[in-house]
């Protein structure tokens, strides 16, 4: 399960959800590996006999590496660095494969959480864009491709009812 390091949460705080984007991330970078790996082992074994014959084939595994790294091995590699975390007080993003990029955001300061199947497809697997709304000044936080968006959107509505109402309880004498 994908998280955070415990030593970034706060006193009492415990994590109550940890994802990555959806797998369907990862279909298209998987049907570039299966095409390109054969198409390129095909390509050198079947080339003519020439004088050219080693320089075409390592212009084309040259090629076939490049369409790997790019297509497939990258966006891997951000799906891997992706993650959103649920804890009792907060919402957490980080991405990022080089540059890391990270946004927290208050359950005290959700104001409304939204979510969008933008397609067929994304209703059928269940997954799709979840929008926090906050009263803070950047406004709202976007998490894209979201596994079981719907039960997500529940539970961070629910967890931003209970911290607000474990906050009321706190404020009380």
């Amino acid at each position: 399960m994908t998280g955070i390091p415990d030593r970034l949460l706060g006193d009492d705080e415990r994590v109550v959800m940890a994802m990555r984007p959806h797998w369907k991330e990862l279909t298209v970078p998987a049907l570039v590996l299966l095409v390109v790996s054969p198409a390129t082992t095909f390509a050198v074994f079947t080339m003519p006999a020439g004088d050219a014959q080693r320089w075409l084939r390592l212009a084309v595994v040259a090629v076939a590496v490049v369409v790997v790294l790019r297509w497939a091995l990258w966006p891997f590699l951000v799906w891997i660095t992706t993650s959103y975390v649920v804890t009792d007080r907060r919402l957490i993003t980080r991405y990022g494969v080089i540059a890391r990029v990270g946004r927290d955001m208050p359950l005290s300061r959700v104001n409304d959480v939204t979510f969008e199947h933008s397609s067929l497809l994304e209703r059928v697997l269940r997954c799709g864009t979840l929008l926090v709304e906050s009263a803070g000044e950047r406004g709202q936080l976007v998490l894209r491709d979201v596994p079981r968006v719907e039960e997500v959107q529940r539970d961070v509505y629910r967890l931003a009812e209970d911290d607000e109402e474990r906050r009321r309880r706190a404020d009380q004498p």
